[in-house]
Order: structure tokens, then sequence, then C-alpha cells
């Protein structure tokens, strides 16, 4: 039974955040997806959300944070900086924007105050994820708590995706009956290219390698 109240989904229109935005759906009466301009070069997926969010039936918000890309030197708001094919030792790769997920989840924490929700949704995971910190569990629940204290609140930020690799991610669009959309219509490359992207960036090897995970799997369960 879905619980009677709303949702706002942090969505970018990737593989995750579509992802979730079905889940959202499945658990709660009403949802609103909350999309950020943050001055990405990738910025089609703002397209790409939009569609998504309207063929979903759901509220679709736009919001512009591109400071964020005037704050550090990174490959995904950067066209001079070349994208790290590979996670360095030691360090995360340069496809991390700081403080972008810190920025995100407090934006719309702020916009979740404003319209009565309680409920928010981020597509984060630590188990397949690119070495980003702001991706881990700790961080996820540090953050609900001060965003709590901060407005004096009861927020739940939930994160569907935390403990699943790609291939369980691909399972779950699958249970929720979006396998194809997330498929076909989702942009997760870092090069911006819809569907299976370009299939060499860190994005499209992770999405890719799910996906023939899952449908090997799926394959080894028919009768």
């Amino acid at each position: 039974m879905k619980e009677d109240s709303e949702a706002l989904v942090v969505f970018s229109g990737g593989q995750d955040s579509t992802t979730c935005l079905y889940w959202a759906k499945e658990r709660f009466e009403r949802v609103s997806a909350l999309t950020f301009v943050y001055g990405q070069k990738h910025a089609l997926e703002v397209d790409v959300a939009e569609r998504l969010a309207r063929a979903a039936d759901v509220r679709w918000t736009k919001m512009d944070v591109s400071f964020i890309a005037s704050l550090s030197a990174n490959a995904l708001t950067d066209a001079s900086v070349a994208m790290d094919e590979e996670k360095p030792a030691g360090a995360p790769p340069n496809t991390f924007v700081p403080g972008r997920n810190l920025f995100f989840l407090s934006v719309a924490a702020v916009v979740a105050r404003e319209r009565g929700v309680r409920h928010i949704v981020t597509g984060v995971g630590q188990t397949d994820f690119s070495g980003y910190p702001d991706c881990r569990d700790t961080f996820v629940r540090s953050l609900n708590v001060t965003l709590n204290l901060a407005m004096d609140g009861r927020f739940v930020i939930h994160t569907p995706l935390m403990w699943l690799d790609k291939a369980e991610t691909w399972a779950l669009a699958d249970r929720l009956g979006v396998f194809e959309t997330v498929r076909r219509e989702t942009l997760t490359c870092y090069n911006g290219l819809p569907g299976d992207g370009c299939g060499h960036c860190p994005a499209c090897r992770l999405r890719r390698e799910g996906l023939e995970t899952y449908l090997k799997q799926k394959q080894q369960q028919l009768p």
C-alpha cells in the first residue's frame, strides 16, 4: 500500500535517478522531481530529465545552481579538464564535483520544506560507485541529521540504491516495469550521449557491465 504522503526525487534523468523515480511512485501517493542545472557539460541531461518526468506524470522543477561549476576544476563542468578513464589511486576521479550532493540535497530539503514534503529520494549508492565520498551511506545519514537540525524538520532521505550494485539496479528497474525506459531513454554518459552513451567513459562502462551481468543472470534463470 502506498504511503499517503509526497516524495521529492533528486532527478538527473540518468539510470539511477530514473529507477528511484519509479521506486518512489510505487511507494508514495504523490511524487515530484527536482533537476539541477549546475554547469554540467552534458546539459542535455536536463532536457532528458524533463521528458522522463513528464512521461512519468510527476511534477517537475528545474533549479539553477550553476555557481557549483565555479567552485572547483573537474571534468564534468570544465571543458579544459580531460576526464579520468580510471580512478586514480588514493583519490576520487576528476569527475567528482566537490559539494554536488551536499548542495543538491540541501537545496532539495529547502524546497521540500516549503512544499510540506518530508521524504527526499536520491540515487546515490556506495556498492557500485565511482569513488565519490558524497555517495556514501555515512554522508547521507550525517546530512539527514544536519538538515533536520538546521530546519527543525523531520526529513527522511531515502537511498534505494545504496547497497545495490549496477546489475541489481537493472533488476530493480525491470521489476518496476521500466527496464526499457531506463535502457533506451535515460542519460548516464559523462559525455552527454543518451541510451548506451559513448561506451568508454566510467559511467558508461559501469552501466554496461551491470546490464550485461543482469541479462546473463536473467538468462540463467530461464527454464
